[in-house]
């Protein structure tokens, strides 16, 4: 089953996660929008995100996750040792969303590009 990603297409720290997870997910189970793109707003109504989550959504089995409960749940689809990243889903979420939101606030500080890769043919037809 597909799932999909939403990001913050104006980060280049999100845009760089992206091309991380296309890297890893040999078997392309997951597509990909941008939060500010008609998809993925289209998206964010049909699944009553609300309007504070910002970065990082999951949708997968008709349902939405955010944050680090989203991050973990696509390192468990990826290959090799990312799986086991998926571990630290046993850290209550408080804890792990306390840890992902400094990461999401300075997501802009932490990678300065003025460039984004270039998706291949082959990876633009998983962006929605």
């Amino acid at each position: 089953m597909k799932k999909i990603i939403l990001f913050d297409g104006q980060c280049h720290f999100c845009n760089g996660s992206v091309q991380f997870i296309i890297k890893r997910d040999p078997k392309a189970i997951f597509s990909f929008a941008s939060l500010q793109s008609e998809i993925g707003q289209s998206l964010l109504n049909e699944y009553n995100v609300p309007a504070h989550e910002n970065s990082l959504i999951l949708i997968s089995n008709n349902h939405f996750y955010s944050k680090s409960t989203a991050a973990l749940k696509i390192s468990k689809e990826l290959r090799f040792l990312w799986k086991l990243c998926y571990f630290f889903i046993i850290i209550p979420v408080p804890i792990r969303d306390f840890i992902y939101n400094i990461i999401a606030k300075n997501r802009y500080k932490l990678i300065n590009k003025t460039v984004c890769e270039i998706p291949s043919p082959e990876d633009k037809k998983r962006f929605l």
